[in-house]
Parts: structure tokens; sequence; C-alpha cells
């Protein structure tokens, strides 16, 4: 693969001129409701909704699995993360030496070939040895944390290949380092991709003018009659979460006024989306798909749910913040309410870039430019996701999502099996899967679950002997 990305890059020299610059901006745990274009009612985001409006708003965006590290894999490589062992986020106790292997194709790779200078700053998250290191994965440039997380302030980064303890916010360094790549690489073309720890918790220490818009505030809670719900800690946690959202906004400010003084606006693609969604209070559950309880009773344990603890896969974890904005290509204010997959990345950037994706390689996502600027006839919205849990609980969770239904099958533990009428209760409060008049559409999407399975090489899907 190696000897074609290279011949692939000497041919795309010849026209590096004429590429557009591409900036990824990625937040972490941010949800879908998050934003204060989506009607959300306490969220302060001015910068991101002006940035929305510029493009193509998709608020049917999701992620195939709700949790960091086989997002990202699903991210940078078009694949499921089953397919190259990733389905849990790395837990650097328990697997220190695991992580994306070389043999993966990612969409950096592919524009490094292509004729892109290519930075990474913020978080990795897919391994820490130096062979799952973001430069062997099509990054040219790396400064951030190859972990989950790091501190809100005063992080230790890696930056020129060597830790060094930073003084600041985080969110704030991470974009300051941005805005030093835009500066050097100004003549691109360029691809940088900036991975905010914000929103993940811990959500403090934020600016005073990240803060102030929440101190004090009595957020309106989306369900507070819930049974048991601790209002006082979903409370405190909203204006935590928002605060830290606010702060990427603040900053997603900064970066797209220094692309205007660097005159880089008109030929700079943008894309902003998130890892992953998030609850908070919603359905007595925090966090996104690995979610806990917060309750003041929780259910009892199961012999693979730990008390506290509710894997899932709703909307809520999936769904994610996502624009993309191509000046005089993408029409401002353009609304796109199909469904589109983290998958959809690689095939898509590749196609901005004119980068050659080598033949016969898979890829589980698909090109969004015809839906992006209009020319697409047809689109299927089915979405298949997968969750396998192996820390906080053990399950092996598959989706099947239309506009209509969703099922979820639980493979390992079936009691917890879900179905829903995302029509009729796009909440997913009442789980229909025993429902006599459910088991006609129960039946459809299941077969049509096992074949999306099979596609995967998953092993569940495989009939028992």
């Amino acid at each position: 693969m190696l000897c074609l990305l290279v011949l692939l890059s000497l041919a795309a020299g010849l026209h590096a001129a004429d590429k557009p610059n591409i900036l990824f901006i990625y937040t972490d745990d941010q949800a879908g409701w998050a934003l204060g274009l989506s009607g959300h009612p306490h969220a302060s985001t001015p910068n991101m909704d002006k940035l929305f409006r510029r493009g193509a708003y998709l608020p049917n965006s999701f992620t195939v699995t709700p949790v960091c590290t086989p997002s990202r894999t699903s991210l940078i490589t078009s694949r499921y993360g089953s397919e190259l062992g990733l389905t849990d986020w790395l837990n650097p106790k328990r697997e220190p030496f695991h992580g994306l292997g070389s043999e993966a194709l990612t969409w950096p790779e592919l524009l490094e070939a292509a004729g892109y200078t290519t930075g990474l700053v913020g978080k990795w998250h897919l391994g820490l040895l130096d062979e799952h290191h973001p430069t062997r994965h099509g990054y040219g440039f790396f400064t951030g944390f190859r972990g989950g997380g790091t501190k809100t302030s005063d992080p230790i980064l890696e930056k020129g290949g060597e830790e060094r303890q930073f003084h600041g916010l985080t969110a704030d360094i991470l974009t300051s380092e941005a805005i030093a790549f835009l500066e050097r690489e100004r003549d691109g073309p360029f691809v940088l991709s900036l991975h905010y720890r914000a929103p993940h918790t811990r959500w403090l220490p934020v600016a005073p003018e990240d803060w102030e818009p929440f101190d004090g505030l009595n957020p309106i809670i989306p369900n507070p009659e819930f049974p048991y719900l601790d209002l006082d800690r979903v409370r405190r946690m909203t204006r935590e979460y928002l605060a830290s959202t606010k702060s990427v906004d603040r900053n997603l400010g900064r970066l797209v006024a220094k692309l205007g003084e660097l005159g880089l606006t008109g030929n700079t693609v943008i894309v902003f989306t998130s890892d992953h969604g998030y609850n908070m209070g919603h359905s007595g559950v925090w966090h996104k798909g690995n979610g806990h309880y917060v309750l003041v009773r929780s259910p009892p344990a199961t012999a693979n749910i730990p008390a506290g603890q509710r894997p899932n896969m709703w909307d809520r974890s999936i769904r994610v913040p996502t624009a993309v904005v191509w000046p005089g290509k993408i029409e401002a204010g353009t609304v796109i309410h199909e469904t589109i997959s983290n998958l959809d990345w690689l095939p898509t950037l590749a196609a901005i870039a004119g980068a050659e994706v080598p033949a016969g390689a898979v890829l589980r996502g698909r090109d969004l430019l015809p839906l992006l600027l209009g020319l697409a006839d047809r689109w299927d919205s089915e979405l298949y996701g997968e969750y396998s849990t192996h820390h906080q609980s053990r399950t092996h969770m598959r989706m099947l999502r239309t506009p209509r239904w969703k099922l979820v099958r639980d493979f390992l533990n079936p009691e917890r099996n879900e179905f829903y009428d995302l029509g009729a209760d796009p909440e997913e409060t009442t789980n229909l899967i025993h429902h006599p008049k459910s088991r006609a559409a129960i039946e459809r999407l299941g077969e049509r679950l096992v074949a999306r399975m099979r596609t995967v090489g998953d092993r569940l899907a495989q009939p028992r002997r």
C-alpha cells in the first residue's frame, strides 16, 4: 500500500495549487442537542451556529459506535471498530499495547499522498505505542495527547516528539497550536485535524466568560419527573457541560477569525463534528453509550451489567452536531435531513481533496459530496451500528436504525433487546420489543440487521451449531 501511496503523491503534486485546504474540527462528547441551533434553551454556541449556517447543517449525523476509540477508528478508516479489533474505549491500564494497526487505510494517508501537509492537534486515543502514533497513520505533524484524556488546564502534551508541560486552559492551548499550524502552512494545501478534549468530563475549569452564562442558572431538565432522578446533580452537571461546550465555541471564533486574517476563508473546507453524543439526565442517565444512571436509587445489577450502569445506543448517544462549509460550493443555509455517519468522512474527504482511494480498499461509508451539493437523487438513510462493551459492563449491542424504527439487539444479554417507534417516540422512552403489533417490523429489521453484521464479518451473526 505504501508504494501505491507514493505514486499517488507524485501525481497529486502537479495539481496541489487547485486543492482546497481542509480544517476538520472534532469535539469530544458533544451531543447533537448541545448546540444553540438545535433549539436547546441554554446552549450558548453563537460561533458554532454562525458556522453551521454558512454551509450545510446535517442534523441526522450519527456515529456508529457511541464511545471514543471505536468511533475515532470509524472516522479515520471508514471501517467498523470490530473489523479492526477496537470495540470499546482503550483503557491504558488494561490495554496498554492495543491500538490502530498499520494495515488500516486512513484518510490522512490518502490526503498526504495527494499532496497535502497534514497535522493533528489534540486527542488521538487510538493507541499509546509508537507503532500506533498519529504520524504512522498519515499525520506529518502532531501536538496533543495519545490517550483518552488530559487535564482541563495545565496539560502535559506531546509536541515535536517530546512531552512537555503547558500552562493555561487546554481548549485555549489546542486552539493556539492549531493557529500556529495555519500560520506556518498558509500556502497550502493543508489538512488540519483539531481534536478538542472538551466537553469531555471533567468540564471545569473554564474561562470566566465561558462560565458567566451558566453561573447560578437553574437549567431546564428534559425529564424532571423521571423516577428517582438526582435533580441537583443533573442541574450542576448541565451547567458545567454547557460551559465546557462554550469554551470550544469561543475558541472556534478565534480559529475562524484567524482563517480570515490569513486570507484562507475562501479556499478552506471546514468540517465540524463530534465523536459521539451524550445524555444529561435523559432517561435517568448521564454519559454516552456506556451510560451511568444519575438516580438516587438505581436498578439492581445483573450478571453483566453492574448497578449504576446503563449501556445504550439511544439517539442521544449516537447523534452528533455536524456541518460542512465549502465557500462557493455548498450553499449557505443548507439543511440536509438524510442520515449520514462517521464512516462517510474518508470517501468524502478523499473526493474533496481529489485523492485516489486504492483499488480494492474496503470502505463502509459513502461519499457525501452529491448530498452536500444537492446532486443526490436517492439516499438510503438506514444506519447500522455496534457497541460491545467490556469495561464497565459486558454487552454485544448491534443496532439497525431507519428514520421510523430502531432495533437494538444485545447478543450477550437478549433480555435487553429494544425496539422503538422513532416516529411516535423520538426520545425512545417506550420499548416495544414485546408488543404484538411490533413483530412484523422487528422481524424485517432483524433480518437486515443480521445481513449487515455478516457484511462486516461479525462472528455473532454466524448460525449456532
